[in-house]
């Protein structure tokens, strides 16, 4: 048994100098370079502790698991996007990409070892509850989140539908923890809404991107568009948007851009250095555009903020964004594990790195939460600036299934139609007190005045 467990950690050598081998494209039997010899005793090192482990830990612990773990150091260490997949987490991510997943809807990250809300998914029990970003998850039914992977947390926080999670949370301003006890739903795989806000200006919200994005964005501007003959103007909302598939992004930015570039992407491999160009449209949306950001806009919707700032597209309205410009790519691995891996930054066609930086808007407008200012609590949001190990800004210029009876589905359809229309009466009460909304169609309505004023 000894044996065994010596020869392991040698076996785990070898094979790491052999792939090392074979990714620096150098015979083995080459002398190796300097690097090349810092790296071996690095992997010496870590055969000997992983021995260490196995012979001397107090109980014998799975060696899949400890590789696995130090794979996931590995890439923890990197930068807060970039992690390791087990075979079940790459199952869901894969699930989730496509939109089809239960749990409580938030997209999360890690700030100080402590797990934090970087924006609730509209429509969600989290979105329902209240939840906002910068809001800190101190427990999650009553475990400490202080160290915890974003893996676990999200294996505690999804769960069946209609069970229930009980989480604690510290806002900024507030003295104590709250708990808040959530009911695990369906997360919508519907990532665009939309409505007529009065004849001749629409509304849209995409609230994540996913492969289905671009498809339903075009339905909903052919809805409004057949509503309101001539649509005078539409605000698209990506506040609170955390992101998603870069395709979708591009898709959608090129949808209200007829030519030039898009967006392009920097990094160390040529195959990593990608340009996305804006291609003619056959359907033309010849009305201004608006688009609403704020802190928790990131990623995918940050490419779409940029693309129509910098074509003059569109007015940019809110506050700036979250700033997260890097690209992660998903490499799967041959035992069904996979590797998330930061690989290029992404920049803005006038070549805007916005990495740590954010897209600012055209109008700055702070949002005026109704609930603060009666608790006169100030709200300080969460940027990827604020991550720890956050990749700098460089200043180069480039940068259930369960069978139910008839019955039971049509009342199922009632209560979903019932929630649809009372979440539409919501979104309406809401925007009432939405001074950034509010700016946004004040300045629809008064664009022909604006873009008509001749300064001499």
């Amino acid at each position: 048994m000894k044996q065994k467990r010596f020869l392991f950690p040698l076996m785990v050598l070898v094979l790491g100098v052999f792939l090392l081998g074979t990714i620096l494209g150098r015979s083995l039997l080459s002398a190796p370079t300097k690097d090349q010899k810092d790296i071996y005793e690095q992997l010496r090192l870590f055969s000997q502790v992983l021995d260490l482990v196995q012979r001397s830990y107090v109980k014998e612990v799975d060696p899949q698991e400890l590789i696995y773990g130090a794979i996931q150091g590995m890439l923890s260490n990197l930068d807060p996007h970039s992690s390791f997949l087990k075979p079940d987490d790459y199952k869901e991510l894969q699930i989730e990409t496509k939109g089809s997943f239960t749990g409580i809807g938030i997209e999360i990250t890690i700030r100080d070892g402590i797990l934090t809300v970087v924006a609730p998914i509209e429509g969600t029990p989290a979105w329902k509850a209240g939840l906002k970003p910068g809001d800190k998850i101190i427990k999650i039914n009553g475990k400490p989140t202080k160290g915890m992977s974003l893996i676990e947390a999200v294996k505690l926080l999804r769960g069946p539908k209609g069970t229930k999670v009980t989480i604690s949370i510290l806002r900024e301003g507030w003295r104590e923890l709250k708990e808040i006890t959530l009911v695990r739903d369906v997360i919508p795989i519907i990532s665009v809404r939309s409505f007529t806000i009065e004849p001749g200006y629409g509304y849209v919200r995409i609230s994540n991107f996913q492969e289905k994005t671009p498809r339903e964005l075009v339905k909903a501007l052919d809805k409004l568009e057949r509503e309101n003959k001539p649509l005078k103007g539409l605000i698209i909302d990506i506040r609170n948007n955390p992101g998603g598939l870069l395709n979708a992004a591009v898709r959608v930015a090129d949808e209200f851009i007829d030519e030039g570039l898009i967006v392009y992407t920097k990094g160390r491999l040529k195959q990593q250095n990608m340009r996305f160009e804006a291609t003619p449209n056959r359907r033309k949306h010849p009305y201004p555009l608006i688009v609403l950001v704020n802190e928790g806009s990131a990623s995918a919707s940050e490419i779409v903020a940029g693309a129509l700032q910098d074509h003059r597209r569109a007015l940019i309205v809110g506050m700036p964004t979250f700033g997260k410009g890097s690209v992660q790519t998903i490499i799967p691995l041959p035992d069904g594990s996979a590797v998330r891996l930061t690989t290029a930054q992404y920049f803005t066609p006038s070549g805007r790195s916005i990495q740590a930086k954010g897209i600012e808007p055209d109008v700055k407008v702070p949002f005026l939460d109704p609930e603060c200012l009666k608790k006169s609590e100030k709200h300080h949001a969460i940027r990827e600036k604020d991550l720890e190990k956050h990749l700098e800004n460089g200043k180069e210029e480039h940068s259930l299934n369960e069978e139910k009876d008839k019955k039971e589905q049509e009342k199922e359809k009632k209560e979903k139609q019932g929630e649809k229309t009372e979440s539409r009466r919501l979104d309406k009460e809401r925007f009432r007190y939405d001074s950034q909304f509010q700016e946004a169609l004040r300045l629809l309505k008064s664009w022909d005045v604006i873009t008509h004023l001749k300064i001499e």
